[in-house]
């Protein structure tokens, strides 16, 4: 078979394999388990050794799929199986169905991720076929878009059970461009309890939208002394620590106090282990508005939970991953970027796995009507998964 030929059938089959996850409306909120089955049973037939992580609700699950020798020094093909809601208007055609138009590839989750997944899907059937001198793993993730919730428990398994890898390629969009660095993310949610009482004489009461306003004042005072300061030399844009409030949400009438409040907010950290710091700060305000509530009444309070909590890729030029897919692009020299959005690609760095982010499409076109990826990008990631094969195969 010749090369061309074989380029025009792996893309044939990243196109069919594209068109099979898009169908499955993974949207976070939703169950991911029948996608999952689907990936198992096609990595299944091929040989490979699977395991899942779920999460305990049951209804969600990670897969790890190894093809080729149990052996320590392999290399992970990783993303994530959800997707954010498709709700939005603007959509020309059906989310949950691809569609190509004039060489782009349209519907939720093309970009992301669902593109270099359907890559990793399609040259798997070559990992197979070849002898490998260690081995691919596939991961297929959930909760990613919510907090990075599953990838955790794949990867925890991983450690334990191995065996262990040298690299992670995280396939988010980067114009198959080279990220070694990334912001870390937290994301939170802020409840405040007040005690209702009657419009007419709110100091009878606690308003908890008078305890949320206070917050959400002090934690923009907090984002603003972070602006003033950011680190030196710092890689990113914007180059400081960020915190975001994204939601409010409060109170049942306008002549009732409210006797609750939420806030939902994120931090987006410059440097490892910032959160510990930026978090002492909060707390400390949290401690000062908490004792006022109290005092006032002692069933007022304030509690955050922390819903998603992903440390940064730490940037590291010279990691046995960025070595690893320089190769793969065929590019010694090819340049290393930077991004603000999260990724799971921290989280295997903090498992010791070194990793980059390297995938298909742009992020400039997720979570946004018309999602597309161009057929163009999913041609040179299949090249590099191509290159990939080659390096790992004996001989």
């Amino acid at each position: 078979m010749s090369a061309s030929a074989s380029s025009i059938d792996l893309q044939a089959s990243a196109r069919q394999h594209l068109d099979d996850l898009v169908a499955f409306p993974t949207v976070t909120a939703d169950p991911n388990v029948a996608l999952i089955d689907h990936v198992e049973q096609v990595l299944r037939g091929l040989g490979a050794q699977v395991r899942r992580t779920t999460a305990a609700s049951g209804d969600k699950a990670n897969l790890l799929a190894t093809i080729g020798p149990a052996v320590d020094g392999g290399v992970v093909l990783s993303g994530h199986t959800d997707v954010v809601p498709a709700e939005e208007p603007g959509w020309s055609s059906d989310p949950f169905a691809v569609d190509e138009r004039d060489g782009r590839l349209y519907g939720r989750g093309t970009v992301d991720m669902k593109g270099f997944l359907a890559c990793a899907l399609a040259v798997a059937p070559g990992f197979a076929a070849s002898e490998l001198e260690v081995p691919l793993h596939l991961a297929f993730t959930f909760d990613e878009e919510v907090g990075c919730l599953g990838a955790p428990l794949l990867i925890d398994d991983l450690v334990a059970n191995g065996p262990m890898p040298s690299a992670a390629i995280v396939g988010e969009p980067t114009l198959m461009g080279i990220v070694h660095a990334h912001k870390g993310c937290f994301e939170y949610t802020t409840t405040i309890t007040g005690v209702a009482g009657h419009g007419s004489a709110p100091a009878a009461a606690v308003n908890a939208i008078d305890a949320g306003a206070r917050y959400v004042t002090a934690l923009s005072q907090l984002a603003a002394r972070l602006r003033a300061d950011p680190p030196e030399a710092s890689p990113f844009d914007p180059p400081e620590t960020t915190i975001n409030v994204g939601v409010i949400d409060g109170g049942a009438a306008r002549n009732v106090v409210a006797d609750a409040c939420t806030v939902q907010w994120d931090l987006r950290t410059v440097r490892p282990g910032e959160v510990d710091e930026v978090l002492a700060q909060v707390r400390a305000m949290e401690d000062e508005l908490g004792a006022d509530l109290a005092a006032r009444d002692p069933a007022a309070g304030i509690v955050t939970e922390t819903i998603g909590a992903v440390e940064g890729l730490a940037p590291d030029a010279d990691s046995a991953a960025v070595r690893l897919t320089r190769q793969l692009l065929d590019d010694p020299q090819a340049p290393l970027d930077v991004a603000s959005f999260s990724t799971e690609a921290g989280l295997f760095q903090a498992a010791a796995i070194p990793a980059v982010v390297c995938g298909p499409g742009s992020i400039d076109v997720a979570h946004r009507p018309d999602e597309f990826i161009e057929v163009t990008q999913l041609d040179a990631c299949l090249a590099m998964l191509e290159r990939l094969r080659q390096q790992l195969t004996a001989g």
